[in-house]
């Protein structure tokens, strides 16, 4: 009886992946990251806000960060660690002034999307995170993503490794 729950246990968590666009760690279209291997997910632009947030000099950008549904849940919920399926997705513009509105700052010249993918197996050596950088969908070199895990490691341990908050 108990392997049988068991593995119902498991195709309910595939199921459940599958769905929130995580099938098996691997799931997205066009080139993968390097080390990591992390795709821009599918559909992402449609996905929830988490929180908007303006990077002071010298990157000077306005970003906004998505999230998947079981990232939502998981803000929503105040859950840490964040489950095994959470996509956060980080969209970064350059920091522009408005032309019709001068007190108003509005997104600029894009510059990256970053992604952040939730397997505590497959990234176990990275807090259970991999990570994805792309410029005009492409990935960024591999130097610019040895840099990820480090830069979250040394800030944000206590909060499994993410800088956002939600903004409710």
């Amino acid at each position: 009886m108990k392997l049988k729950q068991l593995a119902v246990s498991a195709v309910i968590a595939v199921a459940a992946l599958t769905a929130t666009g995580i099938a098996l760690g691997d799931a997205g279209s066009g080139e993968a990251s390097p080390i990591y291997g992390v795709k821009l997910p599918d559909g992402y632009r449609q996905w929830a806000l988490i929180a908007p947030a303006q990077e002071a000099e010298p990157l000077n950008e306005l970003r906004a960060v998505l999230g998947n549904d079981l990232a939502i849940k998981a803000y929503q919920d105040s859950t840490l660690p964040f489950p095994d399926g959470t996509v956060l997705v980080k969209l970064a513009w350059k920091h522009s002034q408005s032309p019709e509105f001068e007190p108003a700052s509005i997104p600029g010249a894009a510059t990256t999307v970053q992604v952040m993918v939730k397997d505590s197996r497959k990234y176990a050596a990275t807090g259970g995170w991999g990570f994805g950088r792309f410029i005009n969908g492409k990935p960024a070199d591999e130097a610019q993503h040895q840099t990820c895990f480090a830069c979250h490691q040394a800030r944000v341990q206590n909060h499994d490794f993410v800088f956002t908050r939600f903004a409710q």
